[in-house]
């Protein structure tokens, strides 16, 4: 027999609203609690989402601490207007550079300057390693401000071997060339292409942009024609590209708007055009390189020569500033393996590097051994075993004499990059060699004479000679100190 309680009417309804309490107790609990875990968390998260995270430059070990640069516009006084490069009208886009400068659209055909010269302008000389010019990134920081800076440029002159005059006879050699520049923006004759990239490259080793109060207009307007060249020649940057010795023209100029592209692109200079320029010259190097690892006239890519090492030095010089671009080229780096390859093939066992295999020109003299260790010093390092064998070379076999000679422009302006990339005593005693007499043979104008060159290929244009005197001078301050000396 089992006992049910029964309750009243009255208790089960209390009972009823006691449970319905507890429900409603729990559910305001916990809408609380979760309340309380939103508002912890959104205080923990919140100075985070608020709050930008700070932009991080970083330099190479041992760079000193990055000045404030002060960026100035180009001086509205100035009023000149290139023209386009081409004698066809140009479309003309207004660029945004607060400028009264005027960026020409360059036309999409190829209307070739036939005033190349005989054919020969690039072939003795540039291309059989008597004479030419130089270049190289060599350890250029990522961002290249340090040099914009007037007082950084005197201490890094004073810390490796410069002094005030090297800063003095540069801008006066700048101004030399603001002076001759054509009106359409280049310098040279038949080889504008080749010359403007040269002296492009000297002002932006002084740190001269669009942007520049004194130089500004002379910089863009190179710009722009080399820009025009690329664009009227689909990719190809050449003043004849039916001339066989275009491929030195091309490489130096490449080089010089991948440097300019740099720049801009560091300091926010929009320029029409430059950046597909740079991204049509560079891979054209890249897709027509010799079967050899090195470069041929005309870039022929199956030719039984193989190519030289002049031509070939050129072309990596141009790869090493495109790299530094930041934009991507197609086969880059398989393309950098097999040129390094080519060049190790040319380096006798002295540390010389022949013009066409390991023997040298001449009177046996390695007038590319500067070429063929920058290469090396670029692409794998001033420590390099082929990098210091060259090194060892420059050291024991150097000679310099601006006014009895020898003095060949084109070995010195690589070695004179190489001797600073290694640095320690090399480049002490190279420093000491070249400097003084650089200094001492500048022209009243700004400009350099032709010193004494060995062999009958000497190039004796002004512009050419006091753009590489002038690129000598800057290696103080366009690389950082070499770090391979001792090692």
């Amino acid at each position: 027999m089992s006992l049910h309680a029964q309750l009243s009417p009255e208790a089960e309804a209390r009972l009823q609203s006691q449970r319905r309490n507890s429900v409603i107790t729990s559910v305001v609990i916990s809408l609380l609690v979760m309340a309380l875990v939103i508002l912890i968390l959104l205080f923990i998260l919140l100075p985070n989402l608020l709050i930008k995270s700070p932009t991080i430059v970083t330099y190479q070990a041992g760079a000193p601490e990055e000045d404030t640069m002060d960026q100035k516009e180009v001086n509205p006084q100035v009023q000149r207007k290139p023209s386009a490069p081409s004698s066809s009208q140009a479309r003309v886009i207004a660029s945004s550079i607060p400028s009264n400068l005027a960026v020409p659209v360059p036309e999409t055909e190829a209307e070739p300057n036939l005033d190349f010269g005989s054919g020969d302008d690039f072939g003795q000389g540039w291309g059989n390693g008597g004479d030419g010019g130089g270049g190289g990134f060599g350890n250029i920081p990522t961002i290249m401000r340090k040099r914009c800076s007037l007082e950084d440029r005197l201490n890094r002159l004073k810390e490796n071997g410069g002094n005030e005059r090297c800063e003095e006879t540069v801008v006066k050699a700048l101004r030399y060339f603001k002076n001759t520049q054509g009106k359409d923006g280049s310098w040279g004759g038949g080889t504008k292409v080749a010359y403007t990239g040269l002296v492009l490259l000297a002002y932006l080793g002084h740190c001269e942009t669009p942007l520049s109060e004194e130089f500004g207009v002379t910089v863009q307007s190179a710009i722009t024609f080399l820009v025009d060249n690329c664009q009227k020649n689909k990719g190809r940057l050449a003043s004849n590209p039916q001339d066989k010795h275009w491929c030195y023209s091309h490489a130096i100029a490449a080089y010089a708007i991948a440097e300019a592209y740099t720049f801009c692109k560091q300091l926010n200079i929009p320029l029409p055009g430059l950046e597909e320029s740079v991204q049509m010259s560079i891979q054209w190097i890249i897709d027509n390189q010799n079967k050899s690892g090195g470069w041929e006239y005309s870039y022929e890519e199956a030719g039984g020569r193989g190519g030289d090492l002049s031509i070939t030095a050129w072309q990596l010089q141009a790869l090493k500033a495109g790299k530094h671009t930041g934009l991507d080229f197609r086969n880059m780096s398989r393309c950098i393996r097999d040129a390094l390859k080519y060049c190790e093939g040319c380096q006798a066992a002295d540390g010389g590097f022949g013009y066409s295999g390991t023997s040298a020109l001449g009177d046996g003299h390695s007038t590319l051994v500067g070429a063929g260790t920058l290469c090396f010093q670029q692409h794998k390092g001033a420590a390099n075993s082929n990098a210091r064998k060259g090194i060892r070379y420059i050291d024991k076999k150097s000679q310099f004499d601006y006014k009895t000679g020898p003095c060949n422009l084109y070995e010195h302006y690589y070695s004179s990059q190489a001797a600073m990339n290694n640095g320690g005593k090399s480049w002490v005693k190279y420093n000491e060699m070249f400097r003084d007499q650089l200094l001492d043979s500048q022209n009243d104008d700004g400009s350099w004479p032709a010193p004494p060159k060995p062999g009958p290929a000497a190039r004796n244009d002004p512009v050419y000679v006091t753009a590489l005197a002038t690129l000598m001078l800057e290696v103080y301050y366009r690389f950082l100190p070499g770090t391979a000396a001792g090692k």
